[in-house]
């Protein structure tokens, strides 16, 4: 795993914590936040698997 696949599972964990607070305490807005968190978290993760997969590529013969 590399830094931008674990940053981006701890943005997109703490995403869903925030939405669930959120509804808990009737706020739309932090539930809109969670969800940003969310997308984000994913997005960078995803960016991360890229990266991985290009080098793993390089790596090959």
């Amino acid at each position: 795993m590399n830094k931008d696949q674990v940053e981006g599972k701890l943005q997109d964990i703490g995403g869903k914590i925030q939405e669930e607070a959120g509804k808990l305490v009737d706020s739309p807005e932090q539930q809109l936040k969670g969800l940003k968190n969310q997308v984000e978290g994913k997005t960078q993760e995803k960016l991360g698997d890229a990266r991985e997969a290009l080098d793993e590529a390089v790596r090959k013969p």
